[in-house]
């Protein structure tokens, strides 16, 4: 993830959008970095990329075309996130869990020296930033600290090797190898993820419990036409064809309540 706590969202976010800005530095494994770390740069194609800031949100919720991110070698025993609450609001519900879709601004830093390599409110026009928490958005440290997080609560995060960027480091994000991290982090938002349940019943016209190729297409017309955005129509075929590649694991031409259901929803 690029950036740690960040203001609030505004707009729609499909079940099938993918996060267009990056929220980080990215992860080697395909999850972006700490505490809001970033996808990995080649994560979305330039092409798709460059069609204008309005594709964020309806791209946003392409978020379980992610692949989950894997620490560095796994992490020993002693090796832990240590958080340090800074800000804890009088109200604090709802409670951040895996699958919620969360908004947050936050800084990284080296612990080494405490350089700062990242700063959300200088990216993507100074937008907090928008991911899934526990799908390998961001590196695993930071899904880790950012459980069990209330909407304007504010966190201190290390972040040791194994769970960040491991004995490769992050060239590009000015990562060096087997860096330890901390992150300081506000979090805005904590809304329901992409697949929720809701959204599934609102894709499957028929009631079938499967979701055919042509329900999904028809909701991601629907989906473009709220928007508002002019696209080119491949982007349309493009992000159906990903869905049905990542998420229709048995080839039937179906995605499956369990296929979809990465979130361990029992209502499906």
């Amino acid at each position: 993830m690029r950036a740690l706590p960040r203001p609030l969202p505004h707009g729609r976010f499909t079940s099938w959008g993918r996060p267009r800005e990056p929220l980080g530095p990215a992860h080697p494994d395909g999850g972006e970095a700490g505490g809001s770390a970033p996808p990995p740069a080649d994560a979305v194609p330039r092409r798709r990329s460059e069609m204008g800031r309005g594709l964020s949100l309806l791209l946003a919720a392409l978020a379980l075309l992610a692949a989950p991110a894997r620490a560095e070698g796994g992490a020993a025993a002693d090796e832990e996130v240590k958080i340090e609450v800074l800000h804890l609001p009088e109200s604090c519900s709802p409670k951040s869990k895996k699958g919620d879709l969360l908004n947050a601004h936050y800084d990284g830093f080296l612990a080494s020296n405490g350089s700062k390599f990242y700063c959300s409110r200088t990216q993507n026009e100074g937008h907090p930033k928008w991911f899934v928490l526990g799908v390998g958005q961001v590196i695993k440290g930071l899904d880790i600290a950012m459980m069990n997080m209330c909407p304007g609560e504010k966190r201190k995060v290390v972040i040791p090797p194994s769970l960040a960027y491991g004995q490769q480091g992050y060239a590009q994000g000015k990562i060096p190898p087997n860096a330890t991290l901390i992150f300081e982090i506000e979090l805005y938002a904590v809304n329901k993820g992409p697949r929720s349940v809701e959204a599934f019943h609102q894709i499957d016209k028929d009631s079938d419990k499967k979701l055919s190729e042509l329900e999904i297409s028809q909701y991601l017309k629907e989906e473009f036409a709220r928007d508002g955005k002019k696209r080119h129509p491949s982007v349309h075929d493009e992000i159906l064809a990903d869905i049905f590649k990542k998420n229709d694991h048995d080839g039937d031409g179906f995605i499956s309540a369990k296929e979809y259901n990465v979130y361990q929803h029992d209502e499906l």
